[in-house]
């Protein structure tokens, strides 16, 4: 293994994650709260480890392969939520790290779960850097630093391919680097075209830079106790819609915006994702209508949760703890779903879904006809057996570990069994909220310090897709053969 190559490139993510700081410290120096120390001092901390991991092991053999991108992936993302939580620690406003160090892992990895109870007595400096953790984790801190650093080694593609969603993670352009740049084009593209839309619609620009991060990262923070639930209808529908559109897989837009439209409307995944959306939004408007005042307002609560939940961004609007049983669990299906690969979003991932139904429909048919030849066909093109059984894989190793996770978690008393279940599904799948006492009114609080670190491994487990942390934890990886 190259570990030389991992710890320069660690290095120079902790610069990017150094420069990226600035930010907040501009706001705290805009608004004059107690930031700008904790800023600084974080900054320092990063800029004198980066520069010294990249002194240390600048080397000449660059040769890169899986290994080292999924070793980078995972120390990377657990390197920047540790000096990420600093600011919060530093500052006073979560003055236990192990608070902190899960407030930002919930961020990077665009999860929205809050240990806060009070989230409006915060800073705007520390919940701009909050919910800013969210925008940067979203696309990923390794496909940013693809994009806008230089002299990477040519064979990066395995850092995206470790921290890209998805079965598959291809290039849209033939340079890697191109590549990344397209992907955050796209993004600052949506980012921006939503802000334009709240800050229309009456949102100050404070608060709409802060719901537009946690969005386009599908992370969820808000600065409100009542998440987006005091906010007008249109500002709530603005949300939802964009919460699907940062749902739908980013090679779609490239598409759109090369005038392929015919090949971007024929995606099986996306007609499938839209589907969900429209199904659960109908089930669940049916089943609260008479809890509502209007259909109007049943529809657009509906569709904000069933978008917030299945894009896994964590917003709210109501409280669905309060809704029937019905709605609730269709809700907890759609967190194991999420929304599409190659999208800002966390869950199993559509496209898994529909393959292991496929797989599973072929098997049947195989049954019942032995002599029958029966393919899988996704996107209009047959499936390998490499991928499918890939697919397979995974989503052992997701319930196994899910089961592992829910299991640690149980050891605190005081809980109940959904409390823990829909906890744990909430941090693993990024999403936030969950039912009864992790639900969206309430929080990660009254966890023990032991049980945030376990849930804050779930996140990072989840947001990588599991092999990422995985492999880093083999002793295997770590040898020098």
């Amino acid at each position: 293994m190259n570990r030389k190559m991992v710890y320069f490139l660690l290095g120079r993510i902790l610069l990017l994650e150094g420069g990226l700081l600035i930010l907040p410290l501009c706001v705290s120096f805009y608004y004059r709260d107690n930031g700008r120390s904790p800023f600084l001092i974080t900054i320092a901390i990063c800029l004198f480890l980066g520069l010294l991991l990249c002194k240390l092991f600048r080397t000449e053999n660059q040769v890169f392969f899986a290994r080292e991108g999924f070793l980078i992936t995972s120390l990377a993302w657990l390197s920047v939520s540790a000096l990420g939580a600093l600011p919060f620690l530093l500052s006073g406003e979560i003055p236990n790290y192990v608070d902190a160090f899960f407030e930002t892992v919930s961020g990077f990895t665009t999860t929205g779960a809050s240990i806060l109870r009070d989230v409006e007595s915060m800073s705007h400096s520390m919940l701009f850097w909050r919910s800013f953790t969210h925008w940067i984790g979203g696309m990923g801190v390794l496909v940013l630093m693809v994009a806008i650093m230089p002299n990477l080694p040519g064979r990066t593609i395995h850092v995206l391919r470790a921290e890209m969603p998805g079965p598959t993670m291809g290039k849209l352009s033939p340079k890697l680097r191109d590549t990344a740049k397209i992907l955050y084009l796209l993004y600052i593209a949506m980012t921006v075209l939503e802000l334009i839309l709240l800050v229309a619609g009456g949102m100050p620009l404070f608060d709409s830079a802060i719901h537009t991060f946690g969005t386009a990262g599908t992370g969820g923070f808000s600065l409100k106790a009542d998440s987006m639930g005091g906010y007008s209808p249109y500002l709530q529908w603005v949300v939802a819609t964009f919460m699907m559109l940062f749902g739908v897989n980013f090679n779609l837009y490239f598409l759109l915006a090369m005038r392929r439209f015919k090949t971007a409307f024929r995606s099986e995944e996306l007609w499938t994702y839209a589907g969900i959306i429209l199904a659960a939004t109908a089930l669940i408007c049916w089943n609260i209508l008479p809890q509502m005042g209007s259909f109007s307002e049943a529809i657009r609560h509906a569709f904000f949760q069933v978008t917030t939940i299945s894009s896994t961004t964590g917003f709210a609007t109501v409280d669905f703890n309060q809704w029937p049983t019905l709605s609730r669990m269709i809700l907890v299906l759609l967190m194991f779903v999420g929304a599409c690969a190659g999208s800002t979003a966390g869950g199993l991932k559509v496209s898994r879904v529909v393959l292991l139904f496929k797989t599973a429909r072929r098997e049947v048919r195989h049954l019942l006809h032995p002599q029958s030849v029966n393919s899988v066909r996704f996107e209009g093109k047959p499936v390998d057996q490499t991928t499918l059984i890939s697919v397979g894989t995974y989503f052992a190793l997701y319930i196994g570990l899910f089961a592992g996770f829910w299991f640690l978690v149980s050891f605190q008393p005081g809980f109940d069994g959904v409390s823990n279940f829909s906890a744990v599904a909430a941090c693993y799948n990024n999403i936030g909220p969950g039912l009864n006492l992790v639900g969206p009114t309430l929080g990660y609080w009254h966890y023990s310090p032991y049980i945030k670190l376990v849930l804050s491994f779930a996140m990072l487990f989840g947001r990588l897709e599991i092999y990422p942390m995985l492999i880093s934890l083999s002793p295997s990886t770590w040898m020098k053969r």
